[in-house]
């Protein structure tokens, strides 16, 4: 999961930090250096996510786009420079542009926002930009959500009594609810040192950059691997079933839980050469073959792998995930039920691969299989029922036409089965009488009858003798 770092270099994060017995801090030196400590974690750790750094004052500046080298986001923090006032506002204006020029809108992404929890003074101030976002036009919307998935954290480099003192507190709490609460807002205990800043930045990394290790199986083969991002639990709730279903992901076997689409890297032993490695032999034969691997992460949990190239030279080994459940692809059927050709009583090919028993053919023809008729005006309301009727005059030629275009118009039909002409068909009669009753029976509201599966078949009738 990509990571934009967002620090504040207004003026004031220049207010000095009064430290007994050392030399004198600013506030941007202690947010530097729990920066640092950050990055040197994710150096060691997160080596396959991407960083971006952007700095800020009444104007954003994009200093290193996305990236894996560490080093060069540590040598831009060395050499930021001091600014104007805070415009909390115009920053994540172009965190949204950074993130979608390179991801696009459907990548999620973590917002790490630095700052002392200065507001800004006047127009463009985090304040005045709450308390007039609603009356905005659509073009100078608050940038806010953002158009990506988004968890946000705000680094405060101030204590929560110096916070809530003044009502900064309350509006960064607005500004976390309206990215979609999925984040926290950290302070620092105590006082303002570099002790306190890195304890702060410690319980950060705990909550959003531990490394989560697991193992991967296969028969008797298996794999010490680490999954990027940081799995965590799914929650499962449709309308299927309405009551919330979480899928836990503290383990440490992959065969149990995991993000979507996570990297996998071995551990540093086996990447050494000290020991044979199975996900490097997996990855090569995925690679070389082109194909996929089907993995468990736990009770009727699916997912694949596959290896996709980032650059001609280098490529992961990616792993995304089915919906959690026993058949997370309809096509598919059970995934449990799939096994080996040699266990089945019959090729289920056929014996020159002629056939094949996919796509799985559901037993019942959903409602939804079908295209959906909404009418927007009264006229085309009339439209469709005045072709309801053209059709019931030509069946059974139009039968398939006629129950296509059949909408709970059971009294409108049986007006018009007494109606026909002489010269009609006698099948058109058993045909409209038979559709009146079953629309009917589906607007009595019985179960059995109006259940959203339940289809309108044609009467079968024999003129032919």
């Amino acid at each position: 999961m990509p990571t934009v770092v967002v620090m504040d270099v207004s003026l004031s994060m220049t207010r000095p930090v009064s430290l007994e017995g050392s030399e004198e801090l600013q506030r941007k030196n202690l947010a530097v250096h729990g920066l640092t400590m950050l990055f040197e974690h994710m150096a060691a750790n997160y080596r396959l996510e991407f960083t971006s750094l952007v700095a800020f004052s009444s104007l954003w500046e994009l200093l290193v786009p996305f990236t894996r080298d560490y080093n060069t986001l540590q040598e831009a923090l060395s050499n930021l420079e001091d600014y104007d006032k805070t415009c909390i506002e115009s920053a994540l204006s172009g965190v949204s542009n950074v993130v979608q020029q390179e991801w696009g809108s459907s990548c999620p992404c973590q917002v790490l926002l630095v700052t002392d929890g200065s507001l800004g003074i006047g127009k463009g101030s985090l304040r005045h930009s709450l308390q007039t976002m609603k009356q905005r036009a659509e073009d100078k919307k608050f940038p806010l959500p953002f158009p990506f998935p988004t968890k946000m954290f705000i680094m405060c480099v101030a204590n929560a009594e110096e916070l809530q003192t003044t009502d900064a507190m309350d509006n960064l709490e607005e500004l976390l609810r309206l990215s979609g609460s999925d984040g926290q807002i950290f302070t620092m205990d105590g006082p303002l040192c570099l002790k306190s800043v890195q304890a702060m930045f410690g319980r950060l990394i705990d909550q959003a950059y531990s490394p989560f290790h697991a193992v991967l199986h296969c028969g008797n083969l298996s794999s010490d691997v680490q999954v990027f991002p940081r799995p965590e639990p799914v929650v499962v709730d449709d309308e299927v079933d309405p009551m919330p279903r979480v899928v836990n992901t503290e383990v440490d076997d992959v065969g149990s839980g995991a993000a979507e689409e996570p990297e996998e890297e071995v551990s540093a032993s086996q990447m050494a050469g000290k020991s044979p490695n199975f996900c490097v032999l997996l990855h090569g034969s995925l690679k070389v073959e082109g194909m996929v691997a089907l993995v468990q992460l736990g009770p009727e949990w699916y997912g694949m792998l596959y290896s996709q190239a980032d650059s001609k030279k280098k490529s992961n080994l990616m792993m995304s995930l089915f919906e959690p459940g026993p058949e997370p692809l309809p096509w598919l059927g059970k995934v449990s039920q799939l096994g080996p050709i040699s266990e089945a009583a019959e090729n289920p090919y056929g014996e020159d691969d002629s056939k094949s028993p996919f796509p799985v053919q559901p037993q019942i023809k959903r409602s939804y299989a079908q295209n959906v008729t909404v009418w927007i005006k009264a006229s085309g309301l009339q439209t469709d029922v005045q072709k309801i009727l053209r059709n019931a005059r030509k069946l059974p030629e139009k039968t398939q036409t006629f129950y296509k275009l059949l909408k709970g118009v059971g009294d409108l039909l049986e007006r018009e089965c007494t109606l026909l002409p002489d010269s009609a068909h006698p099948d058109a009669a058993f045909q409209l009488s038979h559709a009146a009753k079953q629309l009917k029976l589906a607007s009595t509201g019985d179960s059995q009858y109006s259940a959203f599966d339940q289809n309108i078949a044609p009467m079968h009738t024999d003129f032919s003798s």
